[in-house]
């Protein structure tokens, strides 16, 4: 019975820094630095502070200072040049803090007397802004002619992120997810010519980030009336069809004036030929009778090709 009672009271001591003390919660954002401290305002001369490291229970040995050996050490690979000890408090300092480091945390302050530190230390990764654009489905309202698709989409969440709708201060709508590296999107419906004020938060236990819905910008294509674009399309092709019209007519004109001075060039070019025909034709005195009958007959000849040459034109 006495070694029961021993074997109980050793295992409450062995266990009074998981169970007894308190365990502080951090939060921080990736990339950021992160201090978890011992309290201490010296560290005395035969204290060793070991700090220590696990994602279920702190079983990895990280970090540790002995005063008396003015020795600091740091022995985790993963931890490696992201820790740093406080010479003057043995405090632990996280730099460049990564999903990765996520975890529990124990500092043991080794002494006149043993305390324990425990830390639970979440990381949360970047937020992306959302993105808020419009979706070609049909609204679920019985008002779908006048009514606005939206959706606001968060690309590659970390866990504990969430999405909300708000209209003016009154949160609309909500979803949340635990998954890692998904996409998170929230749709919303709103009147054309709706003026109250819509935004889209996306935010973790950390921070937030916002983006305003503009309805005028986002929904402006389809806030005309079926007769507005009715208008719109008949004003459009009545536009085409003059064009059409107004090119032929400049075509037909043109093949028109083209005809008459075909006609002069080719009664030009028959006189200069006959002109030709009548220089050649110069003789000699003593041929006189001769060249003038050629000429005469030349210059029938050159009458009656005219007259078809213009009779075939017309």
């Amino acid at each position: 019975m006495v070694c029961v009672l021993a074997l109980v009271q050793l295992c409450l001591w062995h266990f009074n820094g998981v169970f007894g003390d308190e365990v502080k919660s951090v939060s921080v954002m990736e990339g950021h630095s992160v201090t978890l401290h011992t309290d201490l305002t010296d560290i005395q001369t035969h204290d060793v502070i070991q700090w220590m490291f696990g994602v279920q229970s702190p079983d990895e040995i990280i970090a540790e200072i002995n005063k008396e050996a003015n020795s600091t050490s740091f022995i985790s690979e993963r931890l490696k040049n992201h820790v740093q000890i406080d010479d003057q408090t043995g405090s632990l300092i996280i730099t460049n803090i990564t999903t990765q480091h996520t975890g529990l945390y124990k500092g043991n302050i080794i002494g006149n007397t043993v305390q324990n530190k425990h830390f639970n230390v979440t990381v949360y990764a970047g937020l992306s802004v959302p993105v808020i654009s419009r979706v070609s489905s049909q609204c679920s309202s019985s008002s779908s002619s006048s009514c606005c698709c939206v959706l606001c989409s968060v690309m590659n969440v970390s866990h504990d992120v969430s999405v909300s709708w708000y209209k003016g201060k009154s949160l609309l709508s909500s979803i949340s997810v635990s998954d890692l590296n998904i996409r998170l999107s929230l749709p919303l419906e709103v009147e054309y010519q709706d003026t109250n004020t819509y935004r889209c938060v996306v935010n973790n236990p950390i921070t937030n980030l916002t983006q305003h819905l503009h309805i005028t910008q986002l929904c402006h294509t389809s806030s005309e009336s079926p007769d507005q674009r009715l208008i719109v399309i008949t004003a459009v092709s009545c536009t085409a069809v003059l064009c059409v019209i107004f090119i032929i007519s400049i075509i037909i004109y043109m093949k028109k004036r083209m005809v008459p001075v075909n006609s002069s060039k080719s009664e030009n070019h028959l006189t200069v030929e006959m002109r030709k025909i009548n220089s050649s034709s110069s003789c000699e005195d003593k041929e006189a009778l001769k060249c003038l009958n050629e000429t005469q007959h030349w210059s029938t000849l050159f009458t009656n090709t005219q007259i078809k040459h213009k009779h075939f034109i017309k």
